[in-house]
C-alpha cells in the first residue's frame, strides 16, 4: 500500500484540526511559564531544561526587566549572565544557547522571534 505524503496545506489543515481539539478539550489551559512575549517565552523554554517552572519563573522578571530585546541578550556580558541565571542549573550551556539565539535572531530576523516556521532559519 502506497503511502500518501502530506504536503504543507494538509499539515496546516491537521495543525489547526489538532489545536481545536486541544483547546476543546483542555479550555483552561496555560502556559506554565511566565511571559509576555514571544522573546521571553523563548528564553523561558530555554531555561526550563532540566529545571522547574518554578525556579523559572523565578528568575525571569529580573532578566526580563534588564534584558528586553534580542539585542540586548546578544550583547549581554556571559560571565554575568552565567551568575543571574545560575540557579536554573547547567547555566554554562544556557547561556550559550540564550545568547547564541539572540545574536542568530539578530542576524537573521531582524532581532524579531518568526511567528511562521515557513520563515528561512
Amino acid at each position: 500500500m502506497k503511502r500518501r505524503v502530506e504536503g504543507p496545506p494538509d499539515k496546516k489543515r491537521r495543525t489547526r484540526s489538532i489545536i481545536a481539539r486541544l483547546k476543546r478539550e483542555f479550555p483552561e489551559a496555560k502556559c506554565a511559564l511566565d511571559h509576555a512575549n514571544p522573546l521571553e517565552l523563548l528564553v523561558a523554554t530555554i531555561l526550563s531544561a532540566q529545571c522547574t517552572d518554578a525556579r523559572v519563573n523565578m528568575v525571569t522578571p529580573v532578566l526580563f526587566a534588564k534584558y528586553r530585546r534580542a539585542a540586548d541578550y546578544a550583547a549581554a556580558d556571559p560571565a554575568v549572565f552565567e551568575r543571574e541565571i545560575q540557579s536554573t542549573g547547567f547555566f554554562r550551556n544556557k547561556t550559550k544557547s540564550i545568547l547564541g539565539m539572540a545574536r542568530a535572531l539578530e542576524e537573521r530576523h531582524g532581532g524579531q522571534v518568526p511567528q511562521s516556521s515557513q520563515q528561512e532559519c
